[in-house]
């Protein structure tokens, strides 16, 4: 079917008062194995594309973005696309030409004004070109290899009333907010501040946004959308998935030299981690 954007399944999900569940996808398997576990739900999914996922790509951006586009032309539910975790003001100005209807603009590294000064810079072009656009305000750690932040750190976590105020003067459609998951952890134990996320759902009127999403357990996750969690980004899982199956199949048959066999169950095993993500969250 054809593509349909992110905010069009993140406005749907926030009438259902669910949340949309989004990939982040860094080769074709990933993609095919988002969609086939879609489907199999089924229910729609956003693919992202992040800026590190680009570099590893050479830098080029198209050639993982067609094929994303062309998959989810074909797919039997809902499909959007996403550019995720951008810095680079060159990547963000190829997002509408390569078929993405929304953006992360990433500035959150930097200190509250110079974030929201950037942001609004992002915006203003976004909303230009019809892009809809989710920032960050506080620190998700993870990111680059970096560790978790410490709970108590300063910056680690956000405020509601720092929120409200950088909502309001970006002009952001949505806002990923920092509640104690981390990216890139390999194991799920975090554990939410579901008290703080109350305080950021009475406090702001766009959807919020949780990164870090593969380390969270099932309870705390649905605690989470029930909550005001109204998108969900998912990335490590499917790479826990992917490379624990290509080992397994490598260790039974060192003697392999085509990829196809180890990629074969590879996707496959990233297809049942969207499917039993999709089905944690439940319906859109």
């Amino acid at each position: 079917m054809p593509l349909t954007t992110t905010g069009e399944l993140i406005t749907r999900a926030a009438a259902a008062r669910s949340a949309v569940a989004s990939f982040n996808v860094i080769t074709l398997e990933h993609v095919e194995a988002v969609i086939a576990g879609a489907e199999s739900v089924p229910a729609p999914v956003v693919l992202q594309v992040s800026e590190n996922a680009v570099k590893f790509h050479g830098g080029q951006l198209f050639p993982l973005a067609r094929a994303a586009v062309a998959a989810a032309e074909r797919a039997a539910v809902p499909v959007a696309l996403h550019l995720d975790h951008v810095q680079s003001e060159t990547l963000l100005h190829q997002a509408a030409e390569a078929g993405f209807s929304s953006v992360m603009y990433d500035a959150a590294r930097l200190p509250y004004a110079e974030n929201l000064a950037a942001t609004r810079v992002a915006v203003d072009w976004a909303h230009a070109q019809g892009l809809w656009i989710e920032a960050e305000l506080g620190q998700i750690g993870g990111k680059n290899g970096r560790p978790p932040l410490d709970a108590h750190a300063p910056g680690a976590r956000t405020d509601p009333d720092e929120a409200r105020a950088f909502v309001a003067d970006s002009g952001v459609d949505a806002l990923a907010v920092a509640i104690g998951s981390a990216h890139a952890m390999t194991t799920r134990t975090a554990t939410l501040d579901h008290a703080l996320l109350g305080q950021l759902s009475a406090a702001l009127d766009v959807p919020l946004v949780l990164h870090g999403s593969s380390g969270v357990p099932d309870g705390e996750l649905t605690a989470a959308v029930a909550g005001g969690i109204t998108k969900v980004n998912i990335g490590t899982a499917l790479n826990i998935a992917l490379t624990g199956a290509i080992r397994e199949f490598l260790a039974d048959r060192p003697e392999t030299v085509d990829p196809r066999g180890y990629l074969t169950v590879a996707r496959e095993a990233m297809t049942r981690t969207v499917a039993r993500a999709l089905q944690t969250l439940g319906p859109v």
